[in-house]
Order: structure tokens, then C-alpha cells, then sequence
């Protein structure tokens, strides 16, 4: 995860592909705590959403790539479960990659503006 500068401006990256939905923090953190949590409904709870809206992004997601992001068990007596795949995994470390680069690239642009503001 890209740390905020010291000067507390922060960049996000959203990303527009054709004819797909966006990838940007907000579903990028939602994988990253469906992994954690080994579950879509324990990470709802973790990031404050609906388990509905949460089902509803990983459908999304996984319907933006060409392999799944995220794989689902259905319950049972150990329970059900959600695991983040390789291709999940590949995309989360490629976006905070992208994020990292763009910090570094854009720090001083961002110290700039953020002076401009008079704060």
C-alpha cells in the first residue's frame, strides 16, 4: 500500500479500461481483505460495506478479467470461504506497483499543488 507523502497530498489511481468497469483502491483493498479474511462477508464487515455490495464488486471483478480474482466455497460444516487466486493476487501487487511508481514519479508535483492550497 503507497504511504501518503509527508506533505499529506496523496494521489489515487483509478484505472479506465475499455469497454469494463474501473479498478481503483477501493476494489484493490476489497481483494486484499477478502485474502485476509478468507471470506467476502468478513471483509464487508472489516471495510464497512453491505455483504451485497462486496458480492456484488467481486462479480465485477471477476467478470473484468480473464481468469477469476477471487474464488468462493459454499458453506458447510467447516463453513464457506473466499480465496484470492493467483490472477487476484497478480493484479493486487501489479496496481499498488502502479500506485508506488506514481507516488515517487508525481511527489513533487504534489508537494506543489498541495503549497498552492496555502496550507
Amino acid at each position: 500500500m503507497v504511504l501518503p507523502p509527508a506533505s499529506g497530498a496523496v494521489l489515487r489511481i483509478r484505472i479506465d479500461f475499455p469497454d469494463r468497469p474501473s479498478l481503483g483502491p477501493g476494489k484493490v483493498r476489497l481483494l486484499e481483505t477478502i485474502g485476509d479474511a478468507g471470506s467476502i462477508s468478513a471483509a464487508a464487515r472489516d471495510l464497512g460495506m453491505s455483504y451485497r455490495r462486496a458480492w456484488l464488486l467481486v462479480e465485477e471483478l471477476n467478470a473484468m478479467f480473464a481468469d477469476p480474482l477471487v474464488t468462493t466455497q459454499l458453506g458447510g460444516k467447516k463453513g464457506g470461504g473466499a480465496v484470492v487466486t493467483e490472477a487476484g493476487l497478480r493484479v493486487i501487487a501489479q496496481y499498488r506497483q502502479l500506485e508506488e511508481e506514481a507516488a515517487r514519479a508525481t511527489g513533487p508535483l504534489l508537494q506543489g499543488l498541495e503549497g498552492e492550497t496555502g496550507t
